[in-house]
């Protein structure tokens, strides 16, 4: 790490706030929306690095630097050899400079392919200039300190990576030298270590930029696993604070689908709903949004609430611990419905209800109903109304050898409770049926608490029991594609008004996400 106090301040983006940071990486990103002062803060920056007695040179993409850069390749031939290198390896192409009638240079591209010279200033594609002057500036040892401003302007996706591997190349023979990305580009959140994510400054809308200070052993150690499975397309969040993560692909592509369909169509403007293959995954997004200090928000199932990753993190949210806080006085006869005196003055969590625990009083709430549920029908005393719900279960008992602690076991007895509240009511002991409603409650607050993190869990389960085309009563669903299919069908092929109907309880959920803080 390279060490530097910097205090930027600019009032008319984030008011009275202040960045500080004081450690660097070899290489740094700049990242956020438009509008969200990456450049301003960049700027603001290298003059600070300038004034610490550091040479910087801030790159931005205009026709100065490119006669700059061709102004170093004729003089340095070190320089011009490894551009023309890159080039032919590239492009099958070499550079050279030819004398004008003016006495200045020319540069010269040769086509090796068909033998035909052109002036680099007048023929050549903006993409290869720009990766020229990029490459020059790059290799020029002269700078201690760099700032690319866009680098990605008119270079394909390729030329980004290219661009960015060359970067760590030279921080690796270099190791005083420093790099400062500002990009807008996915190709340039190249986070390779969990160290890495110290280079990152995540720039906001009307808020002070954000970055991590540290990380822990078990953070490290978290990211080490993830990072690799990290790809292009997750790295959107970086972009905006309005992106929202979701399990699956159906999932993604059901609110995808229902984005135009919400209240406040510019709400959604700079969205996208990102899939990553599950709740752990969902988990380490979550931990990465409050370390970086960005607004990430995350749709989820309801198994969520019972193990994972996911339910790990937003249990230990510090924003999730403070609207507790405020709910203890309005709460507090209810807890003591629900807790024990001893519990209530607990040394644990400083005597406080934390998320953790409500959860795991759900859960000894479950554990109580289904056992006498599943006695109750072995001996053949349950309502045929409730036939289809116990088949779930007994299904899951019979699978699993301790299925009263599986995630899925716990979900279907948590919706059963919820589907037939009433009927269970009758049907259950008078202790148990006398839970039924404090259940209903304690859920309803255990939802609320994880939007405090900006988790929104589906209460139904999960995306296929708002389906309209297939009713999906319980948890695990099979066929998901094709149920997932028939409903896109119906989406893309219904009347708005018929849409907002069919997915009201959906776009509401959509709608809540989209709040911004």
């Amino acid at each position: 790490m390279i060490q530097l106090e910097t205090r930027v301040k600019l009032p008319f983006l984030w008011g009275k706030a202040v960045f500080k940071k004081s450690e660097w990486t070899q290489i740094n990103l700049i990242v956020g929306a438009n509008g969200s002062g990456k450049t301003l803060l960049a700027q603001e920056l290298a003059k600070q690095f300038e004034a610490a007695g550091k040479n910087v040179y801030f790159f931005q993409a205009e026709k100065e630097n490119h006669a700059a850069a061709v102004e170093i390749l004729k003089n340095d031939s070190r320089i011009r050899e490894k551009v023309e290198t890159v080039l032919s390896s590239m492009f099958e192409k070499t550079i050279q400079f030819i004398d004008d009638t003016d006495g200045t240079f020319i540069p010269v591209v040769t086509n090796r392919a068909w033998n035909v010279q052109y002036d680099l200033n007048q023929v050549e594609c903006h993409g290869l200039r720009e990766i020229i002057v990029l490459l020059v500036n790059l290799y020029n040892n002269s700078n201690d300190v760099i700032f690319f401003d866009e680098p990605e302007l008119h270079l394909h996706p390729q030329f980004q990576q290219f661009f960015m591997n060359e970067i760590r190349k030279v921080a690796s023979r270099h190791g005083k030298r420093m790099f400062f990305i500002i990009s807008h580009s996915p190709f340039f959140i190249d986070l390779r270590f969990p160290e890495d994510l110290l280079g990152v400054i995540a720039c906001h809308i009307n808020s002070e930029p954000t970055h991590i200070e540290k990380l822990s052993e078990a953070d490290d150690e978290l990211f080490r696993k993830f990072l690799p499975r990290f790809n292009t397309y997750h790295k959107q969040f970086f972009f905006s604070d309005n992106q929202i993560f979701v399990e699956g692909y159906t999932d993604r592509q059901m609110f995808t689908n229902l984005l135009p369909f919400i209240e406040d169509e510019y709400s959604s403007a700079g969205t996208g709903i990102i899939d990553v293959g599950g709740k752990d995954e969902l988990g380490v997004f979550c931990k990465v949004f409050a370390l970086l200090g960005t607004n990430g928000r995350i749709i989820t199932d309801l198994d969520s609430l019972f193990s994972g990753k996911l339910r790990d993190v937003f249990c230990k949210d510090e924003h999730v611990a403070q609207w507790l806080l405020k709910q203890e006085e309005k709460q507090r006869f209810f807890y003591e419905q629900i807790f024990t005196p001893r519990e209530l003055s607990s040394k644990v969590d400083n005597g406080r209800i934390s998320l953790e625990k409500l959860i795991l009083r759900l859960e000894r709430f479950l554990a109580v109903i289904g056992k006498e549920v599943l006695e109750k029908a072995e001996k053949g005393r349950s309502p045929k109304k409730l036939s289809i719900y116990i088949e779930k279960l007994e299904a899951l008992k019979a699978k699993y050898v301790n299925a009263e602690s599986v995630d899925t076991f716990k979900t279907v007895l948590l919706q059963g409770i919820l589907r037939y509240s009433d009927l269970l009511e009758t049907y259950l002991s008078k202790k148990n049926a006398a839970s039924i409603p404090l259940i209903k409650n304690l859920y309803s607050i255990i939802l609320a608490a994880a939007e405090a993190a900006r988790v929104y869990i589906l209460p139904r389960g999960c995306i296929e029991h708002y389906y309209v085309c297939n009713k999906i009563q319980f948890m695990p669903v099979s066929g998901k594609d094709r149920l997932f299919h028939a409903e896109l069908n119906h989406i893309l092929n219904s009347r708005p008004k018929k849409v907002r109907h069919d997915y009201a309880d959906l776009i509401n959920i959509l709608e809540k996400a989209l709040q911004r803080v």
